[in-house]
């Protein structure tokens, strides 16, 4: 008999062709709107993010992006996944997004729209996945311990 190490060494010897790492191919995910639909997550916000093409209207709890996101800066880090993925003003974006702060929930409609983009066409993929905006940002507040004054804080020592 052969001498048979490995799950390959079997399939020659049977007979059939070794197994190739299989190339993942990605299909668009819609729904019956032609809508790509993802969830994006930041610190303690949460949002729910509907893209569809259109002509670059961004609406946040019913409001406008300006509204919404009075500051530039927010209204900047929501635009980098369009930016990023060189398709600015060809898509309608429509989100919902509770909790957390303004900088958390901006940051957490920019995830959610990364993942819609790539849902909506997967050859955007490979652009928002190096500028990392498909990675969810996991860092939250840490919680506040008993016996201390903040989360690591100690209370102030007194010698006497």
């Amino acid at each position: 008999m052969a001498d048979i190490k490995s799950l390959d060494d079997l399939k020659s010897a049977v007979g059939a062709a070794p197994s190739a790492p299989a190339a993942i191919v990605r299909t668009p995910v819609r729904d019956k709107l032609g809508r790509a639909y993802a969830t994006g997550k930041r610190k303690n916000a949460v949002a729910r993010v509907w893209v569809k093409p259109g002509s670059g209207k961004v609406t946040v709890n019913g409001k406008e992006l300006a509204v919404y996101f009075a500051r530039p800066v927010l209204q900047m880090i929501l635009k980098q996944a369009f930016t990023v993925a060189n398709v600015e003003g060809q898509f309608d974006v429509m989100a919902t997004v509770v909790g957390g702060g303004l900088s958390g929930q901006a940051g957490a409609v920019k995830h959610g729209v990364s993942k819609a983009l790539q849902l909506y066409d997967p050859s955007l993929r490979p652009a928002l996945k190096a500028a990392g905006f498909l990675t969810r940002d996991s860092r939250v507040v840490e919680r506040k311990k008993y016996g201390k004054r903040k989360a690591r804080r100690s209370f102030q020592f007194s010698k006497r």
